[in-house]
């Protein structure tokens, strides 16, 4: 039983008792108040009855007649005249009056009406005595009003202490429940004061909640800043702060063979010449501050728009990735004019190499670093800031105009040309905990599925990712309500800045609540990092309906969430560029098991992204990682695609 029915009960059972007590004792006091009464009353008839009497000088008629006229006027049970013989010279009697008042009560109440008893003389000669018993029922009439008067006081005034004390018990509640509102949170991972309340042992408790959610925080503000001082030990160049050699490959990698990455962009890259001349003929010192010159250039790019990366691949090598196609040596031509603008300030022998290429769909990342870097071994040997470019097969690619592209993605969604793909999500014992579907399209009538890369970005422009994203949860809830198996879809962040798509997406779930409870819906990172607001109100309006709401591709700006602890999640899924190599590298494992750390601290699920290297395998699971996925996983436990699900 909780507390506050605790004091409810005590409360209760202490105003019945003080309201039974209280109405015993007034009815007890009234019975003996009314029984003296009547025993004076008894008493005082049988003497004015015994002197008028006297006054006949032993007429027996007339006595007789003065009796039977007293007795007559009905108020008594019982009157008797005794002669001094001992003899019975006149009795009369009536059966008990009937009362107002309950049996019951006049059998837990009785009232004892005594006689009253006085002598008869004739001067000095005794004649006898007379008794005199008058009714009861009057009294009992009186002590029953007596007791239904007494009893509608008292329960006013019980019904007013009632009223006190509940607001006594709200004013105890409230900062109850805010201190176990505050305990909720905390399981949760939200940091969440309350106000201190008036009530002293109350206070105590507040103040120590309090105190306990400000050293959580703080230890968990402790632990961000360790995860991203890792991060940057593991993934970062020391001097110039880009990221290193090995994480620039890793995110390249990601980018390229993510099913939602771009299928196109450009990729630049810088090399600075004779480095080691340089820093014969300038000292390391000056040579140090060209290279971060280089690098804040970079990092400008990185800093304005997302999907950049800059990265330090070498002692002299430098190399800027851009999400969007048609721009890479428009970029390095604008990257070699800043460049020569600051650079000899430095000395006058200071010059970059520029090598750019476009990316294509499909195309390995090996050939497209090849081309790139067959560029800039052609502007290397060229004049000063030179810049070369280099070309890539455009294979099987196929430009459209905006317009046809998104006739296409309507036609497929409306002629049910679409499909998940599943992958499993397991765990340390190779159990089942999901199964990552993402969609794909069949643009054309017989033509491949094409994965997300190839049509999302037309279609965030085109503003028709609600309609995926709904298409997708329908297929997902469909393929659970058939085998049952939790399955989760990834929402683009332009999905949930349409004010009616998680409108629309509950009325979905609400219809089919048993396979909502098995949904895993998952955003990306960037969109909790730049629209936090956004994923958390998403988070408000589908979670109660039993869904698992998770951000995917994330690690490398998860310190950039400040609040990620009231972000609403249920896990997490680092991204190919964090968990990749942390076999052979000892700083990028420590730095996946510190987020683990920190995730766990949150009561938040982990899953490692894209793993492909069986040793990986080994090194996640010792990181602490809840599961995994990507092609290792896939290999061994060889799952079976969705098909296609038509819709009319």
């Amino acid at each position: 039983m909780s507390l506050i029915r605790q004091i409810w009960l005590l409360l209760a059972v202490t105003v019945l008792l003080a309201l039974a007590g209280s109405v015993t004792v007034h009815v007890l006091s009234a019975r003996d108040t009314l029984q003296t009464q009547l025993r004076l009353k008894n008493a005082d008839n049988a003497q004015s009855l015994a002197l008028a009497l006297s006054q006949q000088h032993g007429e027996k008629t007339v006595m007789e007649m003065l009796l039977a006229a007293q007795f007559d006027t009905g108020h008594y049970r019982r009157i008797r005249f005794t002669p001094a013989d001992g003899s019975v010279g006149f009795e009369r009697s009536s059966d008990a009056r009937a009362t107002a008042a309950p049996a019951w009560f006049t059998s837990l109440a009785p009232i004892q009406s005594v006689p009253g008893v006085a002598q008869v003389s004739d001067g000095w000669k005794p004649l006898g005595s007379v008794e005199v018993v008058s009714h009861a029922a009057y009294a009992y009439d009186d002590l029953w009003n007596v007791t239904i008067r007494a009893t509608l006081l008292l329960m006013l005034v019980g019904l007013g202490a009632g009223a006190v004390a509940w607001a006594v018990v709200r004013n105890i509640r409230r900062p109850l429940d805010a201190t176990v509102a505050q305990a909720n949170a905390l399981v949760e991972g939200r940091f969440v004061r309350v106000l201190e309340p008036g009530v002293p042992e109350l206070q105590r408790v507040a103040q120590a909640m309090n105190t306990m959610v400000e050293r959580v925080k703080t230890l968990f503000d402790a632990q961000a800043t360790q995860v991203e001082t890792l991060r940057r030990q593991a993934h970062c160049d020391a001097l110039t702060g880009l990221t290193n050699r090995r994480q620039f490959l890793a995110q390249l990698s990601s980018v390229v063979q993510r099913e939602d990455g771009p299928a196109e962009g450009g990729l630049v890259l810088l090399r600075l010449r004779d480095l080691a001349g340089l820093n014969q003929i300038l000292g390391h010192d000056t040579t140090d501050r060209a290279l971060k010159a280089i690098a804040q250039v970079l990092q400008a790019y990185p800093e304005r728009g997302e999907g950049c990366i800059a990265g330090r691949l070498n002692g002299s090598d430098f190399a800027l990735a851009l999400p969007v196609p048609g721009i890479a040596a428009e970029t390095a031509h604008s990257l070699a004019q800043a460049l020569r603008a600051s650079l000899p300030a430095f000395g006058p022998n200071i010059s970059v190499a520029f090598g750019a290429v476009e990316m294509r769909s499909g195309a390995a990342l090996s050939a497209l670093l090849g081309v790139a870097d067959a560029a800039l071994a052609r502007a290397e040997v060229g004049a000063p800031f030179a810049v070369e470019t280099g070309e890539l097969s455009e294979g099987s690619d196929r430009l459209r105009g905006e317009h046809s592209w998104r006739q296409q993605i309507l036609d497929a969604l409306d002629k049910g040309r679409a499909k998940l793909v599943e992958f499993p999500v397991v765990d340390r014992r190779g159990r089942r905990l999901s199964l990552e579907c993402p969609l794909r399209l069949q643009l054309e009538d017989n033509g491949p599925y094409e994965v997300a890369g190839r049509w999302l970005p037309l279609a965030v422009r085109n503003r028709l990712t609600s309609a995926i994203d709904e298409h997708a949860v329908r297929l997902a809830l469909a393929a659970i309500a058939r085998d049952g198996i939790a399955r989760g879809v990834n929402l683009s962040p332009a999905s949930l800045s349409d004010s009616g798509f998680a409108v629309r997406l509950r009325a979905r779930l609400a219809d089919d609540p048993t396979a909502a409870r098995l949904l895993w819906l998952e955003v990306a990172e960037s969109a909790a990092v730049d629209h936090f607001d956004w994923v958390q109100e998403f988070g408000r309006q589908v979670r109660p309906l039993g869904v698992r709401l998770g951000l995917e591709h994330a690690g490398a700006r998860l310190a950039q969430i400040d609040r990620l602890y009231e972000a609403g999640l249920d896990y997490v899924k680092l991204d190919i560029s964090v968990v990749a190599g942390v076999s052979s590298d000892a700083s990028r494992a420590g730095h996946v098991a510190s987020i683990v750390a920190m995730l766990h601290g949150l009561s938040l699920l982990v899953v490692a992204e894209g793993v492909f290297d069986p040793m990986d395998v080994r090194a996640l699971w010792d990181c602490g990682v809840d599961g995994l996925t990507g092609p290792w996983v896939s290999a061994q436990f060889h799952p079976v695609a969705a098909p296609a699900v038509q819709h009319a």
